[in-house]
C-alpha cells in the first residue's frame, strides 16, 4: 500500500493505491526506491485492485528474461469495489482520485536517473472510462498519460443508464474527446473488446468514437487479436493469458532505449500496437526494418517455373532457395499467395531486385508483408504493386527434426473471389444460399453480399471433401469484417464439417461500400461447399444483446397499461379485474408502437426536428438508436412482447409468493376484523415526515425500500384477512367449496352472505389494485437498488449519499404510498378524477418507451405521476 498525502486520504477515505510485487522483487521495492516504468491499473465495476496480478506477474517474468534491463512497476487503485456501472455518482470522485494517484506515482521516481514524466494506464471496464475522463479535469495535464489501454470498457454509452449522473458523465467525456481531438494526438489509446462471450458489455460499446482527425486510437475485438483469436467474457479479459502476453510484449517493444521509458513517438506507439493487436507478421517488432538484405549462405538455388508449388520439409540437412521468376506470370496472373507452416520469427520470403543466372544478390524482405494465422503464416502480394521485382524467393533453412510445409501459387483475383448473397431475415432458416468451390487452390474469398446490419445473424456450414485420405494441414476459415477489427477465426480438420456463426458487433457505416468476407485458407485437392442460413435463434440473441437494457422499460410499460385498464374497469363496472386478465386485454403493442414509429420517421425531416427542438422536448431514444443503425421497426414490437411475457410471469410469481407468505402468516396469527381507516392520521403524517427526512438526510433508495416493505406488510395483512374470511364464509354457508388457489389473481370473490359480502368484496377489489401498484413499485425499487447498495457499502465513511439520484423522487413516493396503502377501491371509484386517472397510463406508457429507453432513471417519474393521480382520486 502506497501512503497518500493526508489531504488526499481525508478527501477519499474509501480509496487506496497499491504497488504490485512478488518474490524478491516485492522485497526489494518495499522502500519504494523504484527505477522501472510506471503502469497504473484501474479496476472496473465492482472490480478488485488485485486484478493487476496477471499483468504484473507476466511483466516480471518478461523482465527476468532480459535480465531486468527494462522492467515495469505496476500500481493498482482500490476503488472499494464500487458499482460504478450502475451508480454514476462516484465516477467524478474516482477520476479526481486517479489524478492524485498519478501525481503520487511520478513523485516516487523524482530522484531517479531515468525518471518518467508520464504514466501508462490499463483500465478494465469502467476503469477505462475513468481514465478517459481524466482529460476532462480542468487542472489535468494531458502529457501525464502517454498510453491508455482499456479492456472491455463501454466507451459509447452506459450498459444500464440507471441515473442521470452516469449519462451526464458519458456525455461530458465523449463530447470532450470529440471537441478536443486535436489535443489528444499525443495520447495513444487502445480499446480491446471481449467479443460475443462478453454478456455484460457488448463489443459495439467498446469501440472508441470514430474521429477522422484522431488517428492515434485503435479498437479491436479479442477474437481478432493475433495469437489470441478467442472471445473472452467480461472478467476473464483481465487474466486471459494470450491477451496479457500481447499487452506485455507491446509494452516492452514500446520502450525507448535512450529514456528507458515508454516512447514519446505517437507513430511508433501505433505501429507497435498494430503489430501486436491487428496484423502480426510472425516477426519480432522492428521500428525501422532493413529494406534490403543479401541472401548469403551455401544454399542450393532451385528455380520454380510453375504457377503452383508445394514443398514438405522434414529433417533436411541442406538449406534451399526457391526462386519464382515473375516475368512469365505477370501477364496471366494478378496475385501471388504463399504460406509457411513453420511459425518461427525468421525471414522466409524475399523479393529479388538484382539477379544473375544462378542467384539473387540483393533482395527486399517481404516477410513483413506476411500475416500470422493459428496454423500458418501467409503472405499475398499484388504483382502490380511490385513492378521492380524479378523473382520471389522462398528460403528453406536446414530443418533438424522439424516438419513443416510451404506452398505458393499465382492466381487471378477474380478466379478466387465469389459472391454469396445472404438469406433474408424473414427466411427463418428455411432457405439457404449455397456455393461449391471446385478450385484446387490454397486460398478462396467468399464475399457475403448484403451482410451489414447488427440484427442479421447466420449459420455458415463449410463441408470439405478431399480426393485422397492422406494427412493434410488444417483449414483456416476467417470471417473478415473490413469496416472494423472484429474478425473471427476457426480452425478445422480436413475433411470435416465446420459451422461458423456470422454476426456483427457494429453495423456498416453509410460511407463504406466494402463487403464482409469469408476467407478460406484451404488444402489443395479439396472441394469446399459453403451453405449459409439465417439463424432465428441468433437473430433473437442479437436483439437481446443490443437491447436487453430496455427490458425494464417495456415491462413497466406493460404493467402501467394493465394498471390503467384496472382503473377503467373499476370505473365502468365497480369491480377491479384480475391482473393477468387485464394484462392480456390492455397491454397491446398497437396502442403504443405506431405513435413512436411515426415520430421516429418524422425525425428524419429537418422541419420536424426544428419544431421538436423549439418545444424543448428531449430527443426520442428510438431516433438516436436509428441514427446509430441499432434500430429497426420490428425490434420495438419484439421487445414489447418480451416485456408482456416477463410482466405476466413475474406477476404470477409475485402473486403466488404473496399468497404463500399470507398462508404462513395465517397459521401464526389470526387476522383482525377489516377496519376502514382514515387516509391521513397524525401517526401516519409523522411516519411520512420521518421517512421524508430519512430520504433527505441519508439515502432516497433506503426510504423507498422502507415504504415498500411497509406497503408489502399492509398487502399481506389484507390478503390474510381475505383468505381467512372467505374460508369462514364458505364453511358457514355450506353451499360451495373454495379450492386452494395458487395465485392472488384468483382471490375468491365474496360469498353471498348478507353480513360479510360487501366488506369482503371491497377488500378483494382493493387488494387487486394494491397488488398491481406493489408490482409496479417493485420495479422502481429494483431500478434504485444500485444507489442503495453503494450507500450501504460506504456508510462507514458518510451517512448521507451524495449525490443521490432519487432523493427528491423518494420524498414524493413516500408521501404518495403512505396514502395509497390505506386507500380502498370504494373511495376511488366514486372520484371525479377517475376517468382521467384511467386514461393517463396510456400516454405515460408511450412517453416512457419514447424517452426512457436509453434513460432508465426517467421510468420512476412516469410511474410516480400516475400514482399521484390515484392519490388525488382518493380525495376528489
Amino acid at each position: 500500500k502506497i501512503k497518500l498525502p493526508k489531504k488526499t486520504a481525508r478527501r477519499y477515505p474509501a480509496y487506496e493505491l497499491y504497488l504490485y510485487g512478488e518474490g524478491n522483487y516485492a522485497e526489494e521495492n518495499k522502500n519504494l526506491l523504484l527505477t522501472g516504468i510506471p503502469v497504473l491499473f484501474l479496476p472496473g465495476n465492482a472490480g478488485s485492485y488485485k486484478q493487476v496480478r496477471s499483468l504484473g506477474s507476466i511483466a516480471l517474468r518478461k523482465a527476468e528474461d532480459v535480465d531486468f534491463k527494462y522492467h515495469f512497476n505496476f500500481f493498482s487503485v482500490n476503488f472499494n469495489e464500487e458499482l460504478v456501472a450502475l451508480y454514476g455518482g462516484s465516477l467524478q470522485r474516482q477520476t479526481k482520485f486517479v489524478h492524485e494517484c498519478i501525481k503520487v506515482i511520478l513523485k516516487l521516481y523524482r530522484d531517479q536517473e531515468f525518471a518518467p514524466s508520464s504514466v501508462t494506464i490499463v483500465g478494465h471496464s469502467m476503469g477505462g472510462l475513468v481514465a478517459r475522463a481524466l482529460l476532462t479535469l480542468k487542472n489535468f495535464k494531458p502529457e501525464l498519460i502517454n498510453l491508455l489501454i482499456t479492456q472491455a470498457t463501454p466507451h459509447i454509452a452506459p450498459v444500464m443508464p440507471l441515473d442521470r449522473y452516469l449519462t451526464d458523465f458519458y456525455t461530458a467525456v465523449n463530447n470532450h474527446w470529440i471537441l478536443k481531438a486535436q489535443d489528444l494526438r499525443n495520447l495513444t489509446t487502445l480499446s480491446v473488446a471481449g467479443g460475443f462471450r462478453d454478456y455484460q458489455v457488448r463489443s459495439g460499446l467498446a469501440f472508441l468514437p470514430r474521429l477522422s482527425q484522431h488517428d492515434s486510437a485503435l479498437s479491436v475485438v479479442s477474437s481478432a487479436v493475433p495469437r489470441a483469436w478467442a472471445s473472452t467474457d467480461h472478467l476473464s479479459i483481465v487474466w486471459c493469458k494470450e491477451l496479457i502476453l500481447a499487452t506485455i510484449r507491446a509494452f516492452f517493444d514500446l520502450i525507448d532505449e535512450n529514456t528507458r521509458q515508454i516512447t514519446e513517438d505517437p507513430k511508433k506507439r501505433m505501429s507497435v500496437l498494430n503489430h501486436h493487436f491487428v496484423r502480426h507478421p510472425a516477426k519480432m517488432f522492428e521500428e525501422n526494418p532493413e529494406a534490403f538484405t543479401n541472401l548469403t549462405g551455401a544454399f542450393m538455388w532451385i528455380t520454380v517455373k510453375g504457377s503452383k508449388w508445394t514443398y514438405s520439409v522434414y529433417n533436411d540437412s541442406d538449406g534451399k532457395y526457391f526462386a519464382f521468376p515473375l516475368a512469365s506470370h505477370r501477364k496471366s496472373y494478378s496475385h501471388v499467395y504463399c504460406e509457411n507452416s513453420m511459425l518461427d520469427t525468421s525471414s522466409w520470403i524475399f523479393g529479388c531486385m538484382n539477379t544473375n543466372s544462378s542467384m539473387c544478390l540483393e533482395a527486399a524482405d517481404l516477410s513483413w508483408r506476411a500475416e500470422l494465422l493459428p496454423t500458418t503464416k501467409v503472405v499475398m502480394l499484388k504483382l502490380l504493386d511490385y513492378p521492380s521485382l524479378s523473382h520471389i524467393v522462398i528460403q528453406v533453412p536446414p530443418a533438424a527434426g522439424n516438419k513443416y510445409t510451404l506452398g505458393c501459387e499465382f492466381f487471378k483475383e477474380d478466379s478466387r473471389t465469389v459472391q454469396l448473397p445472404v438469406t433474408h431475415l424473414f427466411s427463418f432458416g428455411l432457405s439457404s444460399s449455397k456455393i461449391l468451390l471446385n478450385s484446387t487452390g490454397l486460398l478462396h474469398n467468399v464475399q457475403l453480399q448484403h451482410f451489414n446490419q447488427i440484427y442479421q445473424a447466420f449459420k455458415i456450414s463449410i463441408d470439405s471433401h478431399c480426393q485422397s485420405l492422406k494427412e493434410r494441414k488444417p483449414s483456416v476459415y476467417r470471417l473478415h469484417i473490413p469496416w472494423s477489427y472484429e474478425d473471427s477465426i476457426t480452425v478445422a480438420k480436413v475433411p470435416s464439417l465446420a459451422e461458423i456463426s456470422a454476426k456483427l458487433h457494429i453495423a456498416q457505416p453509410h460511407n463504406d461500400s466494402s463487403l464482409a468476407e469469408l476467407i478460406i485458407y484451404s488444402s489443395p485437392d479439396c472441394q469446399y461447399e459453403v451453405i449459409l442460413k439465417t439463424s432465428l435463434l441468433q437473430v433473437l440473441g442479437q436483439i437481446v444483446r443490443f437491447h436487453a437494457d430496455a427490458f425494464p422499460v417495456y415491462i413497466v410499460s406493460n404493467i402501467l397499461l394493465t394498471y390503467g385498464g384496472q382503473l377503467s374497469t373499476l370505473r365502468s363496472t365497480g369491480q377491479c379485474s384480475d391482473f393477468s386478465l387485464e394484462l392480456v386485454r390492455a397491454a397491446k403493442p398497437y396502442k403504443v408502437e405506431p405513435l413512436i414509429s411515426i415520430v421516429v420517421f418524422l425525425h428524419g425531416f429537418n422541419w420536424f426536428r426544428e419544431i421538436w427542438e423549439s418545444l424543448s422536448l428531449p430527443e426520442v431514444d428510438a431516433a438516436i438508436l436509428s441514427s446509430q443503425d441499432a434500430w429497426f421497426p420490428l425490434v420495438s414490437l419484439i421487445l414489447f412482447l418480451f416485456g408482456t411475457g416477463i410482466a405476466y410471469w413475474s406477476g404470477v410469481f409475485f402473486s403466488t409468493s404473496l399468497r404463500l407468505f399470507s398462508s404462513l402468516w395465517l397459521t401464526l396469527i389470526r387476522p383482525t376484523e377489516f377496519e376502514k381507516d382514515k387516509l391521513i392520521t397524525p401517526r401516519r403524517l409523522c411516519g411520512m415526515i420521518s421517512l421524508a427526512l430519512v430520504s433527505w438526510t441519508t439515502c432516497g433508495a433506503f426510504a423507498v425500500l422502507i415504504i415498500y416493505l411497509q406497503y408489502l406488510f399492509k398487502v399481506l395483512k389484507g390478503l390474510t384477512f381475505c383468505i381467512c374470511h372467505s374460508k369462514e364464509t364458505s364453511q358457514n354457508s355450506r353451499t360451495h367449496t373454495v379450492k386452494a388457489q395458487s395465485s392472488v389473481d384468483s382471490i375468491p370473490e365474496a360469498a353471498q352472505s348478507p353480513s360479510n359480502s360487501k366488506t369482503l368484496a371491497e377488500a378483494v377489489n382493493s387488494l387487486k389494485m394494491h397488488i398491481t401498484i406493489l408490482n409496479l413499485f417493485t420495479w422502481i425499487v429494483l431500478l434504485n437498488l444500485p444507489s442503495l447498495i453503494y450507500w450501504l457499502k460506504n456508510l462507514r465513511y458518510n451517512v448521507r449519499l451524495d449525490p443521490d439520484p432519487c432523493r427528491s423522487t423518494a420524498v414524493i413516493l413516500v408521501c404518495i404510498l403512505e396514502i395509497l396503502m390505506n386507500s380502498s377501491s370504494s373511495e376511488v371509484k366514486s372520484s371525479k378524477l377517475l376517468k382521467i386517472a384511467a386514461k393517463v397510463p396510456l400516454p405515460l406508457s408511450v412517453a416512457m418507451l419514447a424517452f426512457g429507453r436509453m434513460h432508465l432513471y426517467r421510468v420512476p417519474h412516469f410511474v410516480t405521476f400516475s400514482l399521484l393521480l390515484h392519490v388525488l382520486c382518493c380525495f376528489v
